[in-house]
C-alpha cells in the first residue's frame, strides 16, 4: 500500500511542476506557481525520506521493520 501512496505523491509532484511551469509561462502573479514548486519539492523530500534506506538497509516504508531491533539491550 505504501508503494501506491509514494507513487501518487511522485505523480502529484510532477503535475505540480508542470502546472507551475504553465502558469509561469502564461504570466500573471508569480506567487502561486512558486508555491506549487515549493510543494513539489516538499513532496519529493517526503518520498526520499520514506524510500531511502538507513544504515541497516531498512526504509521507513519497509513493513519488515522490527521494533525490537531498535530497543536498547538491558544491562
Amino acid at each position: 500500500m505504501i508503494n501506491a501512496i509514494l507513487s501518487v505523491m511522485v505523480i502529484a509532484a510532477i503535475a505540480l511542476i508542470g502546472g507551475a511551469i504553465y502558469l509561469l509561462r502564461r504570466g500573471g502573479p508569480k506567487k502561486q506557481p512558486l508555491l506549487m514548486l515549493l510543494l513539489a519539492a516538499i513532496l519529493f523530500a517526503n518520498v526520499a525520506i520514506l524510500a531511502i534506506p538507513n544504515e541497516r538497509g531498512l526504509s521507513p516504508a519497509n513493513n519488515e521493520v522490527d521494533a525490537s531491533a531498535d530497543a536498547q539491550p538491558e544491562q
